[in-house]
């Protein structure tokens, strides 16, 4: 990975979503591991978002670092994530990462899909 690759100011990444990444990073002793988030196509909102984990970068591929965390996103998906911040979120209705994007015009009840 070339230092031009990593773009940290694309998406802001809060301590617990590092943290929650490091842990799971951990756990599957993988250290290749990144998060990868992006946005697809539906949700009851037009776009939904989306967390997977990938050990492969490709050419496209934004990638934010934080406190040795890689996190990716892809050329599609950092349009509409540009300026966004990643949190990991737990209490009574579960634990999951969350998107908080200031260019979501509106949302689902969730929080996991969103219109531009």
């Amino acid at each position: 990975m070339t230092e031009a690759a990593i773009q940290n100011d694309a998406l802001l990444v809060t301590d617990q979503a590092t943290n929650k990444v490091r842990q799971l990073i951990e756990e599957e002793g993988n250290e290749q591991l990144m998060l990868r988030v992006f946005v697809t196509g539906g949700g009851c909102a037009g776009f939904q978002y989306g967390f997977t984990f990938d050990d492969e970068l490709a050419d496209d591929d934004t990638v934010i670092e934080r406190e040795g965390v890689r996190f990716l996103v892809d050329s599609l998906s950092v349009q509409y994530l540009q300026g966004s911040t990643v949190n990991y979120a737990e209490g009574l209705d579960g634990s999951r990462f969350t998107i908080d994007n200031p260019a979501a015009e509106t949302t689902c009840g969730c929080g996991s899909s969103f219109s531009v």
